[in-house]
Order: structure tokens, then sequence, then C-alpha cells
């Protein structure tokens, strides 16, 4: 738990000091308004890659837990990969729409898997007759 701790306070600080040194050399005239909004909102999707890396290596209980960690890992890693890539290279207005999209695609597809995994379970059990 502890490392968990420190490695979310860790990305935490890591962006505002990213923040704050893109608004720095944009003060200094290095960058645009532009480029600093695609660095600092581009990260997050690092960030949601990251995370999606270690969700499949959580702690799990069941085999059920592990085959929706591993789809949550899987999705979250594609989603955020679009997010990073929209964010670098394609104009604003379609990184905001179509990263919100991604992210939002990502999260459903997870909460669809659960719900199907969920379904599998419930009718196992009637055909054991538990």
């Amino acid at each position: 738990m502890k490392k968990e701790l420190i490695t979310g306070m860790a990305w935490g600080g890591g962006i505002v000091l990213l923040a704050l040194a893109a608004t720095f050399a944009r003060n200094q005239g290095y960058i645009d308004q532009d480029t600093v909004l695609r660095i600092v909102i581009g990260v997050n999707g690092l960030l949601i890659i990251y995370y999606g890396n270690r969700t499949p290596k959580a702690v799990t209980g069941n085999a059920c837990a592990q085959r929706l960690t591993r789809v949550a890992g899987w999705s979250l890693v594609l989603s955020g990969i679009v997010y990073a890539g929209l964010w670098a290279f394609a104009p604003i207005p379609v990184a905001v729409a179509a990263g919100t999209v991604a992210v939002a695609a990502g999260m459903i597809v997870t909460f669809g898997y659960g719900l199907k995994l969920r379904k599998e379970m419930r009718s196992e059990r009637q055909n054991v007759g538990v």
C-alpha cells in the first residue's frame, strides 16, 4: 500500500513539475500555449497507460476477477495510447473530443465485460444448483 501511495504521489508531483516547467518555457518564449496544453494534458494519457499496465498485476481473488483485470488493463492501455497520441498529433478540438471518446470507450468496454462475467457466473451457479 505504501509503495502504491508513493508511486501515485510521484506521478502527481511529476505532472505538477512538468506543468511548471512547460509554463516557464512558455514565459521564456520557447514554446507556445498550445504546446503547454498538449504536454500537460497528453501526459495524462501516459498515466492511463501506466495504470492500465499495472491493473492485471494487481492481486485478485479468483479466475473471474483475473479475467476482468486483464480486460481492464488492455482497455486502459489502448485507450491511453489513443488519448496520448491524439494530444500529441491531432488538432486540439479533435484531441478533446476523440480523446474523451477513447477513454470513455475503454471504461465502457471494461464495465460491459464485467457485466458479461457477472451474467456468466450467475448462469453457472444456476446450472450447478448453488
